[in-house]
Order: C-alpha cells, then structure tokens, then sequence
C-alpha cells in the first residue's frame, strides 16, 4: 500500500494546555473487500485529545478516500488510519472506530485506540 500519510496536514494546536476531544465523522468511507472485490461502506468516527497539533479536514479527506480502491479488511484498515494519526500529530488520546455496513448478514465495528503513556 501507497505511503498515505503522505496526504496529511497538521495546523498547530491553539490550546495545548488544555485537554478538549476532537470528534471527526466520515459517514461515506468506501475500501474494498480483499477477498472478493466488493466495496466495503462504513462509517470512520476519529476522535482525538490533541497535544500540539490536529488534523486538517481537507487533507483528512482526502487521506480516507485514498481507501477507496484499496483492497483491505476492516480490522486492517481501522488500525492502518490509527496508526497513521498517532505518527502525524501524537495526541495525547486517539480512538478510530469503523462502523462497517452489513454483508452478508453480519455488521461489524472495529474500534483502535492509542494513549499516551504517562512518564
């Protein structure tokens, strides 16, 4: 898979003394299954306690529609987004939760979370 986070843009957190969360909703998120080709729909709720920087919407939005032709199980997928985040801005809390449409009779959300360690 194509380095990604690449896309991403930061802007400096304007209150970084303060812990506030950051909710982000991306209701129309697509991938597609690995296994049988078919597009997978979700919805990918982010939501962050920033440190010194946050996440730009537009760059956010174009990040998760780079998935869009992507052949990726869920589980993968959720924790591939995390995983990138974390790497961007290092929040002090970040949780990803995908909300994946019904297949087959079965829905499913998979939820990745990253905290900071207290030193």
């Amino acid at each position: 898979m194509k380095n990604k986070i690449k896309i991403l843009e930061t802007f400096d957190n304007q209150y970084p003394h303060r812990d506030y969360t950051v909710t982000h909703y991306a209701r129309e998120f697509t991938s597609v299954c690995p296994k049988t080709g078919q597009p997978d729909f979700a919805q990918i709720i982010i939501e962050y306690i920033p440190n010194k920087k946050c996440v730009e919407l537009k760059s956010l939005k174009l990040y998760l529609n780079s998935f869009r032709n992507d052949g990726i199980f869920y589980e993968s997928v959720v924790n591939f987004i995390c995983e990138d985040l974390v790497k961007l801005m290092k929040p002090r809390y970040l949780k990803v939760t995908g909300e994946f449409n019904t297949r087959g009779g079965i829905e499913s959300v998979v939820v990745a979370e990253h905290k900071t360690q207290k030193k």
